[in-house]
């Protein structure tokens, strides 16, 4: 108790020095000019966030603070009021949070695509297929070894939906050659590059992965693997928290001409790693 007083004071007296001298007091965490971005672990660990965020707060002044899970998580918490701004890639469960009164209006932002790395032997033989669903059907006949996120991440929605379509109940080979990592993108690839597994990513991380070994990507360019990012600015009409004028200037900077180029040229070993797609005037 007493330690607790002579804190107390000793704050007291250091904030009346300060204001005496003519200084102003501390801002305190609720004047703070920043916004909580519930997100990805793509846009983070593929470095765009590293590159964005200083630029908008040089513009605005607004500090962007981004939790970076996998999308099915970003959106329970966004759902949650955890959050002013959602920035996913999973269309539908992005559209049904907006559906759901969560989110203001969704924007599509970029796009890229997502790939199937593998091992050199390669005992699928899937290298160099353009056809994922069949890459899948010949994986899942060799049994060989397939590391998944399994957590709910956009990732992992587009992966289960692709297996779906090939026909394959994963639920049956889970645990055998079917490894689930309940992990982001990054720490799945360390591991599945680790077990010589084959690994769904998206492109953007897999080329700022700096462990590859000797890994490379085995499947690319199905129109099946498209990934699309949307951005929601959370509905303060739900969650009062929520700060409504700082996270739409952020949306609107994101889907801005200014936004979409500075996404455009952020690269990593000359590569772009996301495509600007949002609409004109949106």
């Amino acid at each position: 108790m007493f330690r607790r007083q002579f804190l107390s004071l000793a704050l007291a007296g250091t904030l009346a020095a300060t204001l005496a001298a003519g200084g102003s007091a501390p801002v305190s965490a609720a004047d703070e000019k920043f916004i909580i971005v519930q997100s990805t672990t793509s846009t983070q660990n593929s470095g765009l966030f590293d590159h964005l965020l200083p630029i908008f707060k040089d513009k605005t002044g607004i500090e962007v603070r981004v939790v970076a899970v996998g999308t099915g998580q970003a959106i329970r918490n966004a759902a949650n009021g955890d959050g002013d701004v959602l920035f996913v890639h999973a269309r539908p469960a992005e559209e049904k949070f907006v559906a759901a009164g969560d989110g203001v209006k969704r924007h599509d932002v970029m796009y890229n695509d997502f790939v199937i790395v593998g091992p050199p032997s390669d005992p699928a033989g899937i290298a160099g297929s353009s056809d994922v669903v069949d890459a899948l059907t010949r994986i899942a006949a060799a049994k060989a070894p397939f590391a998944s996120r399994g957590d709910d991440s956009g990732t992992n929605k587009a992966e289960l939906r692709l297996w779906k379509e090939a026909g394959i109940d994963i639920g049956a080979a889970s645990g055998d050659w079917y490894r689930e990592t309940g992990s982001g993108m990054g720490a799945t690839l360390n591991t599945g590059t680790g077990m010589g597994a084959y690994i769904m990513t998206d492109r953007a991380t897999w080329i700022a992965f700096g462990n590859k070994g000797d890994y490379t990507i085995a499947v690319e360019g199905d129109n099946r693997m498209f990934n699309q990012y949307g951005i929601i600015l959370v509905n303060a009409e739900k969650h009062s928290n929520v700060k409504s004028e700082l996270g739409q200037t952020f949306v609107d900077w994101v889907i801005s001409e200014e936004g979409q180029a500075a996404i455009a040229n952020y690269k990593v070993d000359g590569q772009q790693l996301f495509f600007p797609n949002a609409p004109a005037g949106s």
